[in-house]
């Protein structure tokens, strides 16, 4: 198993561990429910370094990501972020991702980390003289989510984050964090500090995304930075009521969310078509799968990834058959108890025909059948 910068931070913590996609990631520092409400009610800090960090530069790069892309990044500003899917030539989902234009063609991308080695080479067999450089080891990656977020990151640094919007990024020194002193070696961070003046300081990148619902920021330094960022930040943050938050917790917030998890809610035989969200395909330009989407949709004959919420008591889990008048009409691919709502939620796909809001269905295993219907994610809004 692969371990981040921050592994001996989290037995420090007393993290419970689990294996996830080839890396010892900590699952729950106390418990799931408590993490969760941190990050809805204060804020909660996530070490995400099992993701990946590409970045594809060259002449002709933003006509390469917009070839794979399902969304239009090209059209996007510098320092813009994109969410996107890259599909294969049948139009199935490889992989969601966010891509953020650096400007001076070169786009950051940051695959899932189940699908990085994966997604390293298919954009490798689709180059044409651009360059794909791999950083995923390199980087250490620490989110900061929840309403006090950027009260906390704010402690980090003297850069004004009222520059950075929703969905967007920029490079940035964390002035009040102490560095190793080192240049950064990534192709990610290395040369930035010309872009705010060298000084003291964690040379970072952060973007106003997440992967919560909530606001905050994903901060991505040096692995040599990454111990002394993490501590600062759980020490400025507790006053704050900020707490360490594990992979059990963030997989219960993107849920309440309706946030697609990957290798969960798509596994390599749907397309965005099916999972949405629909605003993550620009129909106005081309892209590997598209051609087979376009003649997906012309049949109108397709399963649909739906939102469901339960009516009275009960759980629905991944695996949980979707049934209607006695009828399967599908299979739960994910779902939990919603701390928030105190109801459970789930997605999981259904005929075209029967994904209609509203309607109601039923979750069965076999101890158990609950009652529930068809809703609009996010289930808490």
């Amino acid at each position: 198993m692969r371990k981040t910068a921050l592994h001996e931070e989290h037995i420090a913590l007393g993290a419970k561990m689990t294996w996830f996609a080839t890396w010892d990631m900590p699952v729950q520092y106390t418990s799931i429910i408590d993490e969760h409400m941190a990050v809805r009610e204060r804020a909660g800090v996530f070490d995400v370094s099992h993701m990946g960090a590409f970045i594809i530069r060259g002449e002709n790069s933003s006509s390469l990501v917009n070839n794979l892309s399902t969304n239009d990044v090209a059209a996007a500003p510098a320092m813009k972020c994109v969410y996107t899917h890259m599909l294969n030539d049948e139009g199935k989902i490889l992989d969601d991702t966010i891509i953020t234009p650096l400007g001076n063609r070169e786009y950051f991308m940051v695959p899932n980390a189940g699908t990085t080695l994966k997604m390293k080479k298919w954009i490798s067999e689709h180059l044409h003289g651009q360059e794909l450089c791999d950083d995923s080891l390199d980087i250490a990656k620490i989110a900061v989510q929840g309403p006090v977020a950027k009260d906390i990151v704010a402690t980090l640094t003297s850069f004004d984050l009222q520059t950075i919007k929703w969905f967007s990024g920029a490079f940035l020194r964390l002035d009040k964090v102490p560095s190793k002193g080192l240049l950064p070696t990534t192709d990610l961070l290395s040369g930035r500090e010309m872009l705010n003046g060298k000084g003291p300081g964690v040379l970072a990148f952060a973007s106003r995304t997440g992967y919560t619902g909530e606001d905050g920021f994903e901060i991505f330094c040096a692995n040599a930075d990454a111990v002394m960022l993490w501590n600062t930040i759980l020490q400025n943050g507790r006053p704050l009521g900020l707490k360490p938050a594990g992979l059990g917790a963030r997989d219960t917030l993107r849920l309440e969310k309706g946030l697609l998890l990957s290798g969960t809610d798509f596994d390599g035989a749907q397309s965005t078509l099916q999972t949405g969200p629909q605003w993550a395909i620009d129909w106005r330009h081309d892209f590997i799968g598209k051609d087979a989407m376009v003649r997906q949709k012309s049949t109108g004959v397709y399963d649909r990834l739906v939102g469901m919420m339960c009516e009275g008591r009960g759980i629905p889990r991944h695996g949980y058959s979707i049934r209607s008048g006695g009828e399967k009409l599908g299979i739960v691919t994910s779902g939990t108890l919603s701390p928030v709502l105190k109801k459970g939620i789930a997605m999981g796909y259904v005929p075209l025909s029967r994904s209609e809001i509203g309607s109601g269905i039923e979750f069965e295993s076999r101890e158990t059948s609950v009652k529930a219907k068809i809703v609009k994610p996010p289930f808490v809004k």
